[in-house]
């Protein structure tokens, strides 16, 4: 059964990456606009993981991480955080998960993948 992933993406250029670096694997891919749409989709098809920008409109990615790690139906979902900022800009979302995983823009998909899989194992 393949693995689904939940891409929490507001600018339509970085998903189309995401998707073409995802292209021909076995992961079901799904797409949240914002944290809103991201609590329904979690709910809906409960990803085994998340891509998480953290410039989002309406619902920061840190503060929609606060909910998801406060949550008992997100806090065990693996999280990857994808940001053109570097992670030194965002010390506090290790405070919340110590476990993320960061990837500063743009990253390979030699990469990509390989933070998947070790997340999902």
């Amino acid at each position: 059964m393949s693995k689904k992933i939940l891409i929490i993406e507001d600018e339509n250029e970085f998903f189309f990456f995401y998707t073409m670096m995802l292209e021909g694997t076995d992961y079901t891919i799904t797409r949240a606009l914002d944290g809103k749409q991201a609590f329904e989709k979690i709910k809906e098809d409960k990803p085994d993981l998340i891509i998480l920008d953290l410039l989002l409109d309406q619902m920061t990615g840190d503060t929609f991480l606060k909910q998801l790690k406060s949550n008992p139906i997100g806090a065990a979902i693996p999280v990857i955080i994808a940001s053109s900022f570097s992670p030194r800009s965002y010390k506090t979302i290790f405070e919340i998960d110590p476990n993320l995983t960061f990837l500063e823009k743009p990253f390979t998909q030699e990469r990509l993948l390989d933070e998947i899989k070790s997340r999902l194992r």
